[in-house]
């Protein structure tokens, strides 16, 4: 489980050299710098850390009464101890808190860890998108989860 010693804070742009990392260990088709730089003036980003240690970050936007979940990601030697389940709760509170109804997400099909984590946190699987991401052998299906929240 999460330690009494991790909180999440606001992501900074001092911060992008450590996410960067992160991203480009955590997933074949990582974020670019560009990207984070342009999410940090358009959405709201958070970083988790534990002992002053960054082990993990989201991405989340607000269109209306909705929440989108755009990234979540988390360090490859801390997954498995619930630090993305807890990354991810902060981000659907603090989307409730905004006034958001459900947020929904888009996830590789072949990502079952990532999906049996938004399942188990109560996500379902509402569609697909084919052929949406760019994979090693062409394009990879997204599916899309919707979670209420509240």
């Amino acid at each position: 489980m999460p330690s009494e010693h991790s909180h999440i804070r606001p992501m900074l742009e001092s911060d992008l050299h450590q996410v960067l990392a992160i991203e480009k260990q955590a997933f074949s088709h990582p974020w670019s710098l560009k990207l984070y730089q342009d999410a940090l003036t358009s959405y709201e980003c958070w970083v988790l850390e534990v002992a002053g240690k960054h082990v993990g970050h989201g991405v989340i936007s607000k269109v209306v009464d909705e929440a989108h979940l755009l990234n979540i990601a988390v360090d490859v030697e801390q997954q498995g101890q619930g630090f993305g389940y807890q990354l991810l709760d902060f981000l659907m509170q603090r989307s409730y808190e905004r006034g958001c109804v459900d947020c929904f997400l888009e996830l590789r099909a072949s990502n079952t860890a990532a999906y049996k984590l938004y399942e188990h946190y109560g996500f379902n699987e509402i569609g697909r998108r084919k052929n949406y991401y760019p994979a090693a052998n062409g394009q990879e299906d997204a599916i899309i989860m919707v979670c209420p929240l509240g």
